[in-house]
């Protein structure tokens, strides 16, 4: 539940001060589920992890109206292993996000730690909003945040709405530009149907063993046909993703940051180049109850054999407009070469690894509860 709070501190030691022009939120969701996973190989593992749909955590957000269509923004956001009690992070304070910003009337403007347009758009891209258990293209791994991030979204006009962002590296020695996490987005919506782009680029070090840089381009198109979605997407990228084990497990770039958002460039991974494909649709059966189902390829474009392909089914039950009931089944075949395994919004803890993924095919059950606050 959330409550605005007039306060002079909260939220392990840190201060926050609301004025009568502006507000303070405590926000956050603890998510829970027992999940069961079973390998070709003959192995299983049983676990309670977090974030089947959402990983836990703990937030603030404000913003102070300055009036004449300005206002300054601010969100602040910890990860949590809810399962543990451990911090999703311990080396940082706020994981998630940590960023300060600007709305004006020509768009939007934020400095800090921020989520990526690629990890914002997760509801334009599967039924599951792609960072959910069962999502191929979250299987793959998805770009989520970067430190030191500079960014600009537009006004929605005509249907249409920009977003940029840009990285910086911080290395002496290096100009503004040379190097760090570049980022362009655009999205359309017009009645029912919905279609857009995000894209990430990165470049390694100028001394790197390989020269290629890492890239994540996701295309996607949806329809609302009044009792759900239809959802297809594409994605292309090099970044071969950290939720995976043995054979893929690669993340050239990685997904939630990296010292100074530069790579050394010697990974010779960053030469092979993936293709994913998805399709994915839901239907509400009445106002508590939606059921998905979804299926994606993930194509080695390098011809190394280390593809996979997989599918999902899943229902939600919303108890409340702040409790809801989930469960998934959920299918992947990796090729010869391949080491994909599947994964939520926070990688299971209780997990499968090594023999009894690459190459192997899975199956997996979740049951959880996720509740928003």
């Amino acid at each position: 539940m959330k409550r605005k709070l007039v306060v002079a501190g909260c939220l392990a030691g840190c201060s926050a001060v609301a004025q009568a022009d502006s507000n303070v939120t405590l926000y956050g969701d603890i998510d829970q589920y027992i999940g069961y996973i079973h390998s070709s190989s003959g192995n299983s593992v049983t676990g309670l992890n977090d974030g089947g749909i959402l990983r836990s955590r703990l937030g603030l957000r404000g913003v102070e109206d300055l009036g004449s269509g300005y206002q300054t923004k601010f969100t602040l956001e910890q990860g949590l292993s809810a399962n543990t009690g451990a911090a999703a992070d311990s080396s940082r304070l706020f994981d998630r996000q940590a960023w300060i910003g600007m709305n004006t009337p020509v768009g939007e403007f934020r400095i800090g730690r921020q989520n990526t347009i690629i990890f914002f758009i997760g509801g334009a891209i599967d039924y599951t909003e792609r960072t959910t258990y069962g999502s191929v293209i979250n299987t793959f791994g998805v770009p989520s945040r970067y430190d030191n991030d500079i960014s600009y979204k537009s006004p929605r006009i005509t249907g249409f709405q920009a977003d940029a962002h840009y990285a910086l590296t911080e290395t002496a020695g290096e100009s503004v530009g040379t190097r760090g996490v570049y980022q362009l987005g655009l999205d359309y919506t017009n009645g029912p149907y919905r279609a857009g782009y995000a894209g990430l680029w990165a470049k390694p070090a100028a001394n790197a063993t390989y020269s290629q840089m890492v890239v994540y381009h996701n295309v996607y198109a949806d329809y609302d046909y009044g009792h759900g979605k239809l959802y297809f997407a594409y994605v292309r990228s090099n970044n071969v993703t950290a939720s995976a084990s043995g054979n893929t497990a690669a993340a050239i770039l990685n997904n939630v940051s990296i010292p100074n958002n530069a790579f050394p460039g010697t990974n010779a991974s960053v030469q092979r180049m993936f293709n994913i494909y998805q399709v994915s649709a839901d239907y509400r059966i009445n106002p508590q109850l939606r059921i998905g189902a979804l299926y994606g390829v993930i194509k080695d474009s390098s011809g190394g054999n280390a593809g996979a392909q997989g599918g999902n089914v899943g229902a939600y039950y919303d108890l409340s407009k702040r409790t809801t009931l989930y469960g998934f089944g959920n299918y992947m075949k990796n090729d010869a070469n391949a080491g994909f395994r599947f994964s939520g919004s926070a990688g299971p803890t209780a997990n499968l690894t090594g023999a009894d993924i690459n190459g192997k095919s899975l199956v997996g059950l979740q049951a959880g509860i996720l509740h928003r606050f």
